[in-house]
């Protein structure tokens, strides 16, 4: 890099794009992620929301005192400590606020402050906020030295590094955040297991995240819920501090007149807006993509009340929510990665252990700093004292002093060996407090005061002293929060329950017969009843049809890409009607660059013929195909570069293959493997060729395909291809078609 000046001495910078963009970006990476995204392990909290409640201190917005409006606080940060916006301010104090976001809310709201439902708070003009309980906590001890403070943005206030913060934040509240490259998502907990833990990891250092998670049982959230993870799933994600939970809705089932009955959802997934849930369900139902019910009534005032009522009473209540868990949110995945940045700086994945001692070496910090202070201010104290002492002592000498001396403080000073100080407040002093009882008193507390300092010095010297206070102290927090019953009583439910695999209802689903289409491009739809004209489906422009499969809308579809996985999809959950259709790509994760080779209908009792294109293959139940995630399932083994192509159901004893190079090679069924996946074994050797189609036929018919118009041709003397497994096979027979395929597709 080198330096240039200009005429108007400017100076130009010579250097490569990519060195400036990657340093440049580097530093945007990490102030994003130190000062905007992730939490401080000490104070859990992001500098947006610890400036907003250091600034409403100031203005001494205390849960005592009176509301003073948002657009003021707003203000105050943004003019003083955060020069970010008002928008990003205004939504950090609304979420502090919100009961049903925010488990222990920082801060008290007054007005429109949204709801469940997904409604905006109002503006900051008409809402107006002050300091919770809770944050008073968080507070105390600023005016004790307890933490350090530095410059504002532009030098003119100071503000603290993090706040004292001896409520845990972190776990209490959690913490979401996505940063440059890495991102935090911590659940709230319930504060008095997290106490409780912390008791209990204070007196016993030795106790693992096994025996912490039989304290704090789980994510405590501020909707409730029922978790149904099992206990073994929670205690691996809080080792790893990764994974998720499961959250269900908490519903009860309400019985009516003649034997009818209601499910009445009282409490929704943590994160799931009321409004959107109701809405997709509305859909569902109107689409006839859940017809297990027959009406949804949202009954909701300050409390939430859904009631679904079922089609028929003969339905089990367990098994129509198990299916609506499956089709919505009433079921969500609350990720879990306890990403925090220790001593606000260095980024890391911590376990629960981890976060719980960082808490208690945090408050144990917090204790000897507020301790030197108070030991500072003592002895400033006892300083003073002594020099009241002595003007009771000699009382008469220092009203004389003061009376008749032109500098009675220098002479204080010299005539009782007293400080500067110490003289001042003497000469402060009023004539009252010559009073025989106020030098009682004096005396009273100077002793008070010795006392004191000597159990501080002890508890400065002597690590198991402070963590013995330290355990008083959270059981004292303990005490004063159990005053609230919905601080300590768990809002969220811990239930264990099985994944309900292939969970299928089909007495349920309204059957009837449609066509599934499957276009060029891997759009997909479904259409009522059967097509007798093909050329009447309407593509997307540039695309044309690919498979025409008839199915019931109680089916399932087997999808299967050239990446060796298969993929499932209801045909009830497809997109129905005249339109286009969906991307296949959108309704599963098969890959950009993946082909779609085969689609089928699923079959428990068929079997089909699966190969790559190198000519390896096995035979597999369809049963052993069915996938159960977006993400598919791999039921063939490719080495790189080798792509899967061909799926066939068998219908016969015989099997039929021929490669790029048009050889045919005819075998019986049973020299193939039946596996449930795998590579296989070779059905046909190739030299500078692939395998192009395989097909299945009954031997006392024929070897059968069509031309690419369609028409269907026999070959009933094929004993000139019989072979055996692996061999190369000969040409094909005059007329067979020159695509080197048994079917038209």
């Amino acid at each position: 890099m080198t330096n240039k000046k200009n005429s108007n001495k400017e100076i130009i910078l010579n250097e490569n794009l990519d060195v400036a963009l990657g340093q440049r970006y580097l530093e945007y990476a990490l102030s994003t992620i130190t000062d905007r995204a992730l939490p401080d392990s000490r104070d859990g909290l992001k500098p947006v929301h610890r400036r907003i409640l250091f600034a409403m201190r100031q203005l001494k917005l205390v849960p005592s005192g009176s509301f003073r409006k948002c657009a003021k606080i707003v203000g105050e940060v943004m003019g003083n400590f955060h020069p970010h916006g008002d928008k990003a301010i205004y939504d950090s104090l609304v979420r502090m606020a919100q009961t049903f976001t925010t488990r222990y809310p920082l801060i008290e709201g007054q007005g429109n402050f949204g709801n469940i439902d997904g409604d905006n708070a109002a503006a900051q003009r008409y809402t107006e906020a002050r300091l919770s309980e809770i944050s008073m906590i968080m507070l105390e001890g600023l005016d004790e030295s307890a933490v350090d403070f530095k410059d504002n943005y532009d030098g003119s206030e100071k503000e603290p590094e993090f706040l004292p913060a001896f409520f845990p934040q972190l776990l209490a509240n959690g913490a979401y955040g996505i940063a440059v490259g890495m991102a935090t998502s911590i659940p709230p907990h319930n504060i008095k297991e997290i106490l409780e833990a912390s008791i209990k990891l204070i007196k016993n250092s030795k106790l693992d995240n096994s025996d912490l998670v039989k304290i704090v049982k789980g994510p405590d959230f501020p909707t409730g819920g029922v978790i149904v993870d099992s206990e073994s799933t929670i205690l691996e994600n809080y080792i790893s501090g990764k994974g998720s939970f499961r959250i269900r809705a908490k519903f009860s089932q309400e019985f009516l007149s003649r034997g009818r009955w209601q499910i009445v959802i009282t409490e929704i997934p943590y994160g799931v807006q009321k409004s959107k849930l109701v809405e997709k369900l509305a859909e569902l139902i109107n689409d006839k993509k859940i017809n297990l019910l027959n009406d949804l009534r949202d009954e909701s005032a300050e409390d939430i009340r859904l009631v679904l009522e079922p089609k028929s009473k003969n339905i089990s209540p367990d098994l129509l929510m198990e299916h609506l868990f499956k089709k919505t949110d009433l079921e969500y995945r609350f990720s879990l990665n306890m990403n925090v940045l220790f001593d606000g700086k260095l980024p890391r994945v911590s376990n629960l252990k981890e976060l719980l001692l960082n808490y208690i070496d945090h408050c144990r910090n917090i204790l000897i700093r507020r301790s030197k202070f108070r030991l500072r201010n003592i002895d400033s104290r006892l300083h003073l004292l002594e020099g009241f002492i002595v003007t009771y002592l000699n009382v008469d000498k220092v009203i004389s002093i003061i009376r008749f001396n032109e500098n009675p403080k220098l002479d204080l000073q010299k005539e009782f060996d007293l400080s500067e100080l110490q003289a001042e407040a003497i000469l402060n002093m009023r004539l009252r407090s010559l009073r025989k009882l106020e030098q009682i008193q004096l005396e009273e507390e100077k002793d008070q005061l010795l006392k004191e300092r000597l159990s501080l010095e002890i508890l400065l010297e002597d690590e198991d002293s402070q963590l013995e206070k330290l355990s008083k102290n959270f059981e004292l927090l303990k005490t004063k929060l159990s005053l609230d019953t919905s601080y300590f009583c768990r809002k969220t439910v811990i239930e264990e329950k099985s994944i309900i695999e292939n969970m299928e209802i089909p007495e349920f689903i309204e059957e009837e017969e449609v066509t599934v289409i499957v276009s060029k491009l891997g759009w997909i739809k479904f259409v009522k009843g059967k097509i007798i004209n093909s050329e009447e489906i309407k593509y997307r422009e540039g695309d044309k049809e690919r498979f025409l499969i008839n199915a019931k809308t109680s089916d399932k579809i087997l999808i299967f890409g050239s990446n060796g996985h298969i993929y499932s999809l209801l045909v009830n959950l497809l997109p129905s009607g005249r339109t286009n259709g969906e991307p296949i790509r959108l309704l599963t994760d098969l890959p950009n660059q993946t082909e779609i080779v085969q689609v089928t209908v699923f079959d428990p009792k068929l079997r089909s013929i699966i190969a790559s294109k190198i000519g390896n293959g096995f035979i597999i139940k369809h049963e052993d195909m069915l996938a159960q995630t977006r993400s598919g399932k791999k039921i063939i083994n490719l080495k790189n570069g080798i792509l899967a192509n061909c799926l066939k159901n068998i219908e016969g004893d015989s099997i039929a293959i021929i490669g790029t190079n048009r050889k045919l090679l005819i075998f019986k069924i049973d020299e193939l493997p039946e596996l449930n996946k795998g590579k296989g074994v070779r059905l046909q050797k190739y030299k500078d060729a692939d395998l192009s189609d395989i097909t299945s036929f009954e031997s006392d018919i024929g070897l059968v395909w069509f031309d690419k118009s369609g028409r269907k041709n026999i070959l009933s003397n094929f004993e000139n291809w019989v072979g055996k497994r692996s061999q190369s096979g000969k040409t094909a027979p005059k007329g067979f078609p020159r695509n080197n395929k048994f079917n038209k597709n």
